[in-house]
């Protein structure tokens, strides 16, 4: 099974690594060692994975992902994960990994989030 993974930098020097394909013990070595060369060469930068295209996790690639994680999270939550499917957020649990501290939800700058706060009590919102 193969898997990309592309780097990009933002403007912030914030970090994405989006991966494609598949993870399994033998990819998620290099991917390991990626990981720890991104953190330490940046450490002030939040390093987010996007699991968006991951289709297939293989048994022995999520334990060595999820280690992986948790090992270089420890000193400071510096890797972030999102687009985290159901399956995955299962998976994740059987090993005891608390996904909610790293999840990024696709809908936090969302500007709607509290329109309803702003009007819902006015009785008028507009002149006639």
């Amino acid at each position: 099974m193969t898997m990309k993974a592309r780097v990009r930098t933002d403007a912030s020097g914030n970090i994405t690594v989006h991966m494609e394909g598949g993870l399994d013990y033998e990819n998620s070595i290099p991917l390991k060692r990626e990981l720890e060369s991104l953190t330490s060469e940046n450490p002030t930068s939040t390093i987010t994975i996007d699991l968006n295209r991951l289709d297939f996790v293989g048994s022995s690639g999520i334990g060595f992902f999820v280690d992986t994680i948790r090992i270089l999270n420890e000193k400071k939550d510096q890797i972030k994960l999102s687009n985290v499917s159901n399956e995955f957020i299962k998976v994740f649990k059987l090993y005891n990994l608390d996904l909610m501290g790293l999840i990024i939800d696709d809908f936090e700058t969302d500007e709607t989030e509290f329109i309803s706060q702003k009007f819902a009590n006015r009785k008028r919102t507009y002149q006639n």
